[in-house]
């Protein structure tokens, strides 16, 4: 397990959408825009299931994924690959929930990831 740099974690909370890259079990990749992702703790980031069910699927097949939150203006931004974990009810999900519902969102799940390692540039 990998912990979060400061500057990740500048990068997660500023940097609209992040990009979640999974893959099946056969290998076919999927990338999806995400703007929910935010830092959970030094070694876990969230992000909310609001209509992605190809990745989420995939996270159950295959957890491995991986996280772009790049500025296109200055190609500075961070990468995190880590292991997915879907999450369906609990304090956890409550609290994503009640986030999302602010912005007139309803979530199916989170998804919570386990950071294996960061990169920043």
């Amino acid at each position: 397990m990998a912990k979060l740099t400061e500057e990740a974690k500048k990068a997660i909370g500023t940097m609209r959408p992040a990009y979640v890259a999974t893959a099946s079990k056969t290998g076919k990749p999927n990338v999806s825009a995400k703007g929910s992702l935010r830092v959970m703790d030094d070694e876990h980031v969230l992000f909310s299931d609001v209509a992605s069910p190809r990745t989420v699927t995939n996270i159950k097949e295959n957890p491995q994924v991986a996280i772009l939150c790049l500025d296109t203006a200055t190609h500075k931004g961070c990468r995190i690959w880590g292991r997915g974990e879907i999450i369906t009810s609990g304090e956890i999900f409550d609290k994503a929930a009640a986030e999302m519902a602010t912005r007139n969102m309803k979530i199916k799940n989170v998804v919570k990831v386990t950071v294996e390692e960061v990169q920043t540039s």
